[in-house]
């Protein structure tokens, strides 16, 4: 670990003027971003006495090797690019907003051809309309309940496909919850306009279109048409259940984010209520751990920073009024800045009587309960990490705990089809982001130690390479831009000599410790040993070594049996001369499979555009076993199969 006073910068350096500030590692990683009214007074804190920090603060300034700052002209942009620096470098000291779970939203992806409804997690997309969040009963209800009033696209797109292919809707189609765009049945347009009179729907306009078809049910009744009037009655039921679902909390004319917070000295959780037209529509939380001592004005303005920065770049709808438990510092900048994200005036406010600050109290009360539960869930969990990374520590003889580990396998059937793969784990979880995968041919692809030496040299090549780079080129850091504490290879002696030696080529031997585990016994093999260490069959250490190599082992036969499933079959079309790509491709969409297409004759096949007499006659005789076509060949073994 570094010590602070080796990269502090002298006060008078320092300008006293807004601005963003980064911290980076040794290997010029953003570890952490800030920003600040005064950058002398904002930084000179961090050195002034590391003995009184918070843990995690007295941890990010000893991990740093270096900090830098950029002055801005206000507050505004200073919270602007501290946005956009944590979202661009994810640093790990940040605070960092998790939802306390996955939850649901109604999706609708308007930017589609035919917009399609469905139910959606994780991270919002481009171009798709986002309605929730709900609990997971709710949603499909709800969405069942609204196909029938607004029939819209719900299908996958190869259902979609399948359907224009054989000029028959699914069976939604058929019971009128879909308007079937797929065979035509209604117009692009005309989908698009039902699929935005959903998303309105949704939006909080549900009294005007219970309104319009009251009015033509009544229509329908006096024109003696009681089979429509019988119809548009369910389909205004239908709304109503889904409309009146949510409880009337406040004024209909309301639509409000309401968020609470419960902290301790190391977590906070966060809760947030969704108020449109008067009552709750959804309800979402986060839990983050503090790495810095902040005000609770300064915490509000780094939570809304990362939740309505995340929301800006989707389609997602801000509401008129956001209500805190405590007003940031920057309150001007936080409503000029949230004003324009939403294109019209927010009002950000804590409430102090009244409805909602009764409200608040019941958000604050789901806060409490929430992180509660994440600590009864999450203690065992925290100490358990901790606990197997200070045991791998102590057996391995690191001189650190091992944050970032990398664990490497090698899978084949018979030497065909050689791959491999790295999995990476840091803190004692998986970070399946920076997973890797290598196709190995030529020598390499012998033998098991070489096939390791060849993955290692080209992974740690990489590094290398990025690690030449200036440190402004490095921010955005490449697909092997860290190296790792510690690498763990599956097998013994043999695949870590072949491991060690790629990386005393490299002239980095040194710098990484590399372990071997061992399936028959779970022996952990060392570089310098001439026999394996044994962890006790209870340690933490050795269930976290199992974990990765099982990871890896999984990782890499997924992608070996992804690739073995591609060279084992060898389609009969790719043997005819003269037949492309491009055409062997319109050839099987047009008849929709290889059973169809074999089965038309040379007339149906000269009817694909591209496709010619001469042609359809190759195609035709390869298909049906005419003529001196070339066997099929199983590529990976070589074997002729016979038809």
């Amino acid at each position: 670990m570094a010590d602070p006073a080796s990269y502090r910068p002298r006060t008078g350096e320092i300008p006293t003027d807004p601005g963003v500030y980064r911290f980076r590692d040794p290997h010029g990683r953003v570890i952490y971003v800030g920003k600040a009214k005064n950058l002398r007074q904002r930084l000179t804190s961090y050195f002034a006495n590391p003995a009184t920090l918070l843990p995690k603060t007295y941890a990010m300034v000893h991990a740093a090797a270096s900090v830098e700052w950029t002055v801005v002209g206000s507050e505004l942009e200073a919270l602007q690019l501290e946005y956009t620096w944590i979202k661009e470098f994810r640093p790990r000291y940040n605070l960092a907003f998790r939802d306390d779970k996955t939850y649901p939203y109604l999706a609708v992806t308007m930017g589609e051809k035919f917009p399609r409804v469905q139910v959606m997690r994780g991270e919002r997309r481009k171009g798709t309309r986002y309605f929730g969040p709900y609990t997971a009963g709710a949603i499909r209800e709800t969405m069942d309940t609204l196909l029938r009033v607004f029939p819209v696209r719900s299908c996958s797109a190869g259902v979609f496909r399948r359907a224009e292919q054989s000029g028959r809707p699914c069976l939604l189609g058929y019971i009128d919850k879909c308007s079937a765009p797929c065979v035509g049945r209604i117009s692009e347009e005309d989908h698009r306009a039902l699929a935005e009179d959903f998303c309105a729907f949704m939006g909080g306009e549900a009294r005007r279109f219970i309104v319009q078809l009251e009015r033509r049910m009544a229509d329908a009744v006096a024109d003696l048409d009681y089979e429509t009037a019988a119809r548009l009655r369910d389909d205004i039921i239908a709304m109503k259940k889904v409309f009146e679902r949510n409880a009337v909390v406040l004024s209909e004319e309301t639509d409000a984010d309401v968020f609470a917070v419960e902290e301790d000295e190391l977590e906070a959780a966060v809760q947030v209520f969704h108020v449109r037209g008067g009552r709750i529509r959804g309800q979402r939380g986060w839990v983050v751990e503090k790495v810095e001592e902040a005000t609770p004005q300064e915490f509000i303005g780094h939570l809304l920073t990362q939740i309505y920065g995340e929301q800006s770049e989707t389609d997602g709808r801000l509401p008129r009024e956001v209500l805190v438990p405590a007003m940031p510092d920057d309150a001007d900048e936080f409503t000029a800045w949230l004003s324009g994200l939403r294109g019209a005036k927010v009002e950000l406010r804590v409430p102090q009587r009244g409805d909602k600050a009764a409200l608040m109290k019941t958000v604050h009360e789901n806060a409490v309960q929430a992180l509660r539960l994440h600590k009864s869930r999450r203690a065992g969990d925290i100490t358990t990490r901790s606990l197997a990374l200070q045991e791998l520590q102590e057996a391995l003889e690191l001189p650190e705990p091992p944050l970032r580990i990398e664990s490497f396998d090698i899978s084949h059937v018979q030497g065909t089809n050689v791959v491999a793969s790295m999995v990476v784990v840091e803190d004692g979880l998986t970070k399946k982001s920076e997973y890797r995968r290598f196709s190995i041919t030529g020598d390499a692809a012998r033998d098991d130690t070489a096939a390791m030496h060849d993955v290692l040299t080209r992974r740690f090549r990489n590094y290398l390479a990025e690690r030449e780079k200036p440190v402004e080129e490095r921010d955005r850091g490449g697909k092997f831009a860290y190296p790792p504490n510690l690498v763990v290879v599956d097998g013994g002696q043999p695949q870590v000599t072949a491991a060690v030696r790629a990386l005393a080529e490299l002239g980095i031997g040194d710098e990484i410790r590399v372990v071997g585990l061992a399936k028959r016994l779970e022996e952990v093999w060392l570089p310098e040993g001439d026999f394996p260490v044994i962890l006790p069959r209870a340690s933490q250490g050795l269930y976290l070594l199992q974990r990765i190599r099982d990871e890896a082992h999984r990782f890499a036969i997924t992608f070996h049996r992804q690739k073995r499933g591609k060279s084992m079959t060898a389609s009969l079309l790719d043997e005819v001369p003269g037949l492309g790509p491009a055409r062997k491709k319109a050839l099987l969409t047009h008849f929709g499979s290889l059973k169809r297409l074999k089965a038309a004759g040379l007339g149906e096949l000269t009817e694909v555009q591209g496709v010619g007499p001469a042609l359809a006659a190759a195609v035709h005789a390869r298909l049906n076993g005419l003529g001196d076509a070339a066997p099929a060949v199983n590529y990976a073994t070589g074997e002729i199969i016979e038809s």
